[in-house]
């Protein structure tokens, strides 16, 4: 099936920037939508940024945070930037052939990372 590898999380101060990259590897389309997802302790898993046709954005990271596929096609990278602690939450990439009008439920997503640790500190 399909996998998806997270990579590039870590530790910075609250104004720094972070990209996190996503890589997808086994049998898939290439029209699979693909999302990043996050989710601190204490709450719920929530919708971050999504990338099909056009970009797809959170209320609160839109302005900070880009999503962008590398040319392959297979990566997907999602550029931090103004973080704050309130960023703070392990940061999951999900694939899937997901419809625009539910892009940004969790639910309709098949496959997913197993999450990298983003951390802001003040």
């Amino acid at each position: 099936q399909v996998q998806l590898v997270e990579s590039g999380g870590g530790l910075v101060q609250a104004g720094d920037s972070l990209r996190v990259s996503c890589t997808m590897s086994g049998r898939a389309f290439s029209s699979y939508t693909m999302g990043w997802f996050r989710q601190a302790p204490g709450k719920e898993r929530e919708f971050v940024a999504a990338i099909i046709w056009r970009t797809y954005y959170a209320d609160s990271v839109k302005g900070r945070f880009a999503i962008s596929r590398g040319s392959a096609k297979n990566t997907v990278y999602l550029q931090m930037e103004s973080l704050k602690s309130e960023d703070t939450a392990v940061y999951y990439c999900a694939a899937g052939q997901v419809a625009p009008a539910v892009i940004d439920s969790p639910g309709n997503y098949n496959y997913w990372g197993q999450g990298t640790q983003v951390t802001v500190s003040q």
